[in-house]
């Protein structure tokens, strides 16, 4: 090794050891607030569903687990996620369909949007999927999907991949049998949060502190272990307050229609929209009509490594 008898000396001495001194770093490792890494995005059902539909005729199960259309966030390198920690898909099955059962250790929820007579079955209980309904699929559940219907369905998939992806604990499995063999039907589960349970409480819900709705409720206390979710009712005309928050969103649009200023950028939403806003970006709704939404965020997991901030930054005019 050379004489390390001045700073140059010493910097070269780094190479080939894969170490860099704390106090000559490339790029800094620490910074004083969030970055805008991903960036706010919407995408618009109207232009989704007819691509979907052409896949229905194209695209069966055996060329794919699920026929789904992953949202990818446009910033540039991302090549899968939709926000950092979460990825949304939209996904249809046809009449007569059956998607065979798997499990992953990533936690899946699903949006039902429309369509009616389809069925998922989560480790041996099946319930029917309902527009407006939210289905859970817990880490590591066996779970499929059926139509026995005369409808297209389709709904909004929303997983924490991308978590798993960094905390390197994936594991896939497609089931042995394609279907669980001993299958239970319920109309009622703790998997599945119904519609019309959803607007009865939302009916009687207070206006949330943070006032980014009129009315908010908690599907779940948290829904799964690392994606929480909340439905939110907007009358027309409702403006919100501005707000932010370390948790990263992802938005369905369930009914209505308005937009959503995210850094002074104006989204404009309908139903089936989905929209993705980061981390620690300011944004508030407005509402063109009555509205209801449904927020899934990684807040458990920021919350239970005390990361978890919000700042309701000043109220809209």
């Amino acid at each position: 090794m050379n004489k390390l008898d001045s700073l140059e000396s010493l910097y070269q001495a780094f190479d080939g050891l894969s170490v860099e001194g704390g106090w000559y770093r490339r790029t800094p490792a620490l910074w004083p607030e969030p970055r805008k890494n991903f960036v706010p995005f919407r995408w618009r059902y109207a232009d989704v569903k007819p691509i979907l539909d052409a896949a229905g005729h194209l695209v069966d199960h055996a060329m794919a687990d699920r026929r789904n259309l992953t949202m990818t966030n446009p910033v540039e390198g991302n090549l899968y996620a939709t926000v950092r920690s979460m990825v949304a898909a939209y996904q249809l099955i046809k009449p007569g369909e059956t998607a065979d059962a798997h499990r992953h250790t990533p936690n899946a929820l699903r949006i039902i949007l429309e369509g009616k007579g389809t069925y998922t079955v989560v480790d041996g209980t099946r319930v029917e999927m309902r527009p407006g309904d939210v289905l859970l699929t817990p880490s590591w559940a066996w779970h499929s999907h059926s139509s026995n219907g005369n409808e297209d369905c389709y709904w909004v998939d929303v997983l924490d991949v991308p978590l798993v992806h960094l905390m390197e604990g994936m594991f896939f499995e497609r089931h042995p049998d394609k279907l669980e063999p001993d299958v239970v039907d319920a109309d009622s589960s703790p998997i599945a949060f119904r519609w019309e349970d959803t607007l009865a409480a939302l009916a009687v819900a207070a206006p949330p502190a943070h006032g980014m709705a009129e009315r908010e409720v908690e599907l779940g206390n948290p829904a799964l272990r690392t994606v929480a979710l909340h439905a939110q009712r907007f009358n027309a005309g409702f403006c919100s307050a501005l707000y932010r928050t370390t948790a990263n969103s992802i938005f369905t649009v369930i009914q209505g229609r308005g937009r959503t200023v995210v850094d002074g950028e104006t989204i404009e939403w309908a139903m089936g929209d989905v929209i993705a806003i980061p981390a620690w970006r300011a944004y508030r709704h407005e509402a063109d009509a009555e509205s209801f939404m449904v927020r899934a965020s990684d807040e458990p997991v920021m919350r239970a490594i005390g990361m978890l901030r919000e700042e309701v930054m000043r109220q809209s005019v």
